[in-house]
């Protein structure tokens, strides 16, 4: 496959799964104390400590996968908060019966965004990237004479 087709493939790809974790992230800054009775709601502890937490992982997250920085690490961290999140609050086979197709929809969305973000931290960023940067810098840094 040619190589300029990766490059901006890669881009794109990074940008659009990115997109949701950006614009959820800066909801849930902008709404600290919604997003904490919203994360009561499904039982967890420190409601607004995990508002924050979150918030912040998804912002700073979806901000990392744009440039392409350390995104291995970010794409898997952003599956698993995925996974789980899609558990607590998607769970469709114990909505009610009038819920469960959308909730249904959404739980599997969501765990093809997570598959998704597997596949990131799985390949990593693509030549147009930070991470692609670095590693050219550091093999040349270490090039023997």
């Amino acid at each position: 496959m040619n190589d300029s087709y990766k490059t901006y493939i890669s881009v794109l790809g990074r940008l659009l799964l990115a997109l949701m974790f950006i614009l959820s992230g800066v909801g849930k800054l902008g709404n600290i104390q919604g997003t904490a009775a919203f994360i009561a709601s499904g039982g967890l502890p420190a409601p607004t400590v995990l508002a924050v937490a979150v918030g912040a992982l998804e912002l700073f997250g979806g901000l990392a996968l744009v440039v392409g920085y350390q995104v291995r690490l970010v794409g898997l961290a952003l599956a698993l908060f995925t996974v789980a999140a899609s558990v607590v609050f998607h769970a469709y086979w114990s909505a009610p019966a009038a819920q469960q197709f959308v909730t249904q929809l959404l739980f599997m969305k969501n765990i093809s965004v997570a598959g998704g973000m597997l596949l990131i931290s799985a390949l990593g960023a693509g030549p147009l990237s930070i991470d692609a940067r670095r590693a050219a810098g550091a093999s040349e840094r270490y090039k023997p004479a």
